[in-house]
């Protein structure tokens, strides 16, 4: 199943199937749409998976083994890569908090978010290629953004998994917790970017024109949490 909240702002995504290691079937991916739209109007959205364990294991395969046509093989690809370019297109900051091992699919989830915070002892990796596919929800094109054509390629085509620590120094992910304290970091984190400059960042970040760079400034500027916090600011002085 897939759970969702909405706190102070922060919504948290959970897919929680610990009987398929969470990983996604077709009905999963239509939970996944409704609870990216539950999340609208939130400052800030975080996907994770339930447990310890795993965040995403990748596709459910006893369930999408029943599909064996090429049209069938299509339809999910387009289906999934679908859902993760919602992540992408989300008009707020997106974390992955990766709470477990992260592969095939479930790094390609990962990949969707603006941030990916991992437990320091996790795996993660695009190893499709042990099952002679390749990625197909648009997390190849992705980890080429992140780390560089040629390495992409050698990750992708070779499917190493990497540790959490390998991940960070390249690129991978961006923050790596203890295991001890991660629940409590990456909410840490998430809720930090749960604000309203954040979502103006990501937007800037992410492609405005100059002109509405500007625009997103000057809305921030004359609202009146910017006031209040000016004002906090120049009391302590």
């Amino acid at each position: 199943m897939v759970k969702s909240e909405l706190i102070d702002g922060l919504a948290v995504i959970t897919i929680d199937r610990p009987e398929a290691r969470n990983a996604i079937a077709p009905a999963t991916m239509d939970q996944l749409d409704e609870a990216i739209d539950q999340a609208h109007g939130a400052r800030a959205l975080a996907i994770t998976g339930g447990g310890d364990r795993v965040f995403v294991s990748g596709g459910d395969l006893k369930e999408l083994a029943k599909l064996r046509t090429l049209d069938d093989a299509r339809a999910m690809a387009r289906r999934m890569r679908a859902i993760c370019q919602r992540l992408v297109d989300f008009p707020a900051p997106v974390i992955a908090a990766v709470n477990g091992h992260a592969l095939g699919g479930g790094a390609e989830f990962a990949s969707a978010a603006d941030i990916r915070l991992a437990a320091d002892d996790i795996k993660i990796g695009f190893n499709q290629s042990t099952l002679a596919i390749m990625p197909a929800w648009g997390g190849a094109e992705r980890l080429a953004q992140m780390v560089g054509r040629s390495r992409a390629m050698l990750l992708a085509g070779t499917g190493r998994l990497l540790s959490a620590d390998e991940a960070l120094e390249i690129g991978l992910v961006d923050q790596v917790f203890p295991r001890a304290t991660f629940d409590e970091d990456w909410r840490k984190v998430a809720h930090s970017l749960a604000t309203a400059p954040a979502a103006g960042i990501k937007k800037v970040i992410t492609g405005a024109t100059a002109e509405e760079a500007v625009e997103e400034f000057a809305t921030l500027w004359v609202a009146d949490e910017h006031w209040a916090a000016a004002d906090r600011v120049l009391k302590k002085r």
